[in-house]
């Protein structure tokens, strides 16, 4: 916080040897960081959905995971998912790898 008080006193310096208010020149800084706000309240929401989604996935719900892989989850582990691509076919991925889960009524407006 020392740093934009840095900042802030010299503009307002230079604003009263101007004429203007000290004021006009912490709107912007204000806004700035109202815009910060918004933006790190937005990441935070979605890492705290997609978290929900990775707790609630189980054996036999169909996923995607992040490269595009479409399969079936075949068993969970506690930092692992067993994912089956096809048939005699399974592979080990990281729970974060799953981009989403497809439920069946996505399954029947895609066929």
């Amino acid at each position: 916080m020392l740093i934009p008080v840095l900042l802030i006193s010299p503009l307002a310096q230079a604003a009263q040897q101007q004429g203007g208010s000290p004021w006009v020149m912490i709107g912007p800084i204000v806004i700035f960081a109202v815009m910060l706000f918004f933006l790190f309240r937005s990441q935070s929401k979605e890492n705290k959905k997609k978290q929900k989604m990775l707790e609630e996935i189980k054996s036999g719900d169909r996923v995607v995971t992040i490269c595009g892989i479409h399969g079936v989850i075949a068993n969970v582990k506690e930092k692992t998912f067993m994912l089956k691509i096809a048939d005699n076919v399974k592979v080990e991925i990281n729970k974060s790898g799953v981009a989403s889960v497809i439920n069946s009524k996505e399954l029947a407006k895609n066929e």
